[in-house]
């Protein structure tokens, strides 16, 4: 079972930065490391001197891409760094972030988190205006964009062209004496500020502060741009204001739960979803099952409200790497058994109450259930920790069309038999809200009421590349 086919929105980017320290390639690694879980497709570092670039990007994970020497040759008191997984333009190294250029005004270079949704028309635009593209990816229009910009500082340049950006989309903009980040209107996606002693980073989860020992300062608000030169910050709000609507995807599964986004602790949001669920859907159990990993917490919550007891009855294998040999006899459920596997004596006879984060295609779902109910579970209760996911996201998340959506496609009951459960039920949107702790209008929720807070009509169409590299190194 591929990533790109199994039954799970995939998170989107995450992106780190941190200014004027010794150490800004080192921090910059371990900050991409706290954060692998929003990308595995691909990893770079950016940094600076104060005069020239240095860059260090690879396809894989962290851990694998960068070594002792390779951090040593990212020289420079500056740097910012992305690890990614593709949802605008193809999974290759030419698209790995962040990207580096030199134009008119010396060296900058950016990475991103999210999607702009108007990249393709701006894009047309600008190759109508010459500008030659070296990648598929939809940060590189923000280049074109600030390179193009007739305005006389880089704040101006900057300004002027994330006003013409729509979509979710946290930035970062590295030049050689200053490190800029810029959140979207809404705040869909995340930005955090924070501090290392007298040196400023940024993030798009605390989780990468944390490992570094920087102290967590505040969340970016929505359309704000923060400037850092010289250890000061600078704020300013190029973009029009609009109402806050952070994505409420990343408390149910995208950030890690040790992370605090939006002064929620995700952990505590998740474990609250499970004692919601308990109260809008119990069951008459023997044990509550997670899901692992993103179901453990929601699972602790159902056990605690309940009363059933709480029980590891899957464990996941954490070491999969990229790429295994598949046997050429067919082995039933292959690619779930290679990341999960039943713990039979703790099942066999239970009635199990099997907590997952999602439903999205309904192909995994359905081949753990038929996994539980041959390790000898005598009932299935499934019970998931979002509403029905009905829609697709256009903000930075990898998502399905809708008609392959299994929640638009049928009821509820239709689902739970087409997985092969005993029941099935899905928190309420008002249990989800309750858990998170805050107003449904202040949350992007699209993907399951199909309201966009930006609007998506005749921007659905990923970027598609004419150009199809035999040797994707020689582009990197």
């Amino acid at each position: 079972m591929s990533e790109r086919n199994c039954d799970h929105f995939h998170d989107e980017c995450g992106i780190f930065g941190v200014y004027n320290h010794p150490e800004a390639a080192n921090l910059t690694y371990l900050g991409l490391y706290a954060q692998q879980h929003r990308g595995q497709e691909s990893a770079g570092i950016v940094s600076t001197d104060g005069q020239n670039f240095y860059t260090h990007r690879g396809m894989g994970l962290v851990a694998d891409i960068f070594d002792k020497e390779s951090i040593q040759s990212l020289k420079g008191h500056s740097s910012i760094g992305h690890v990614r997984y593709s949802t605008s333009g193809e999974s290759g190294l030419r698209n790995c972030q962040p990207f580096a250029f030199e134009y008119a005004h010396g060296g900058i270079a950016l990475c991103h988190n999210g999607n702009i949704v108007n990249a393709p028309e701006l894009r047309a635009e600008l190759e109508k205006r010459g500008s030659i593209f070296h990648t598929t990816s939809d940060t590189e229009v923000v280049m074109h964009l600030i390179a193009k910009s007739g305005e006389a500082t880089m704040r101006e340049r900057v300004a002027s062209a994330v006003r013409q950006l729509a979509g979710g989309f946290s930035l970062l903009i590295l030049v050689e004496k200053r490190l800029v980040g810029i959140r979207d209107p809404h705040g869909i996606r995340p930005l955090v500020l924070g501090r290392l002693g007298r040196n400023w980073v940024l993030a798009s989860e605390t989780c990468a502060f944390d490992l570094i020992g920087a102290t967590f300062v505040r969340d970016l608000e929505p359309g704000e741009m923060v400037i850092i030169e010289d250890d000061k910050l600078e704020s300013m709000f190029p973009m029009k204001r609009a109402e806050r609507r952070f994505c409420v995807f990343e408390y149910v599964y995208f950030a890690r739960p040790d992370s605090v986004l939006e002064g929620v602790n995700v952990y505590q949001a998740r474990y609250r979803i499970g004692v919601e669920l308990a109260k809008e859907a119990p069951a008459d159990a023997d044990i509550v099952v997670p899901v692992p990993d993103s179901g453990v917490p929601p699972a602790m919550g159902y056990s605690e409200a309940s009363g059933i007891p709480f029980q590891m009855g899957l464990i996941r294998n954490h070491y999969i790497g990229r790429t295994f040999i598949e046997p050429k006899q067919s082995i039933r459920n292959f690619g779930v058994k290679l990341k999960l596997n039943p713990n039979r004596e703790l099942i066999a006879g239970k009635r199990v109450v099997l907590v997952d984060d999602s439903i999205v295609r309904g192909t995994t779902s359905r081949k753990i259930v038929e996994m539980v109910r041959a390790a000898g579970a005598r009932e299935i209760h499934m019970r998931i920790s979002s509403p029905p996911t009905r829609f697709p996201c256009f903000y930075g998340v990898d998502t399905p069309d809708k008609d392959k959506l299994m929640a638009n496609r049928m009821s509820i009951e239709q689902m739970c038999q087409a997985i092969g459960a005993d029941s099935l039920s899905f928190v309420s949107f008002e249990g989800m809200y309750r858990a998170v702790g805050q107003p449904p209008e202040c949350h992007c929720d699209a993907c399951f009421s199909g309201n966009y807070p930006v609007d998506i009509e005749g921007k659905r169409s990923p970027q598609l590349s004419l150009l199809k590299f035999s040797n994707p190194k020689l582009y990197g």
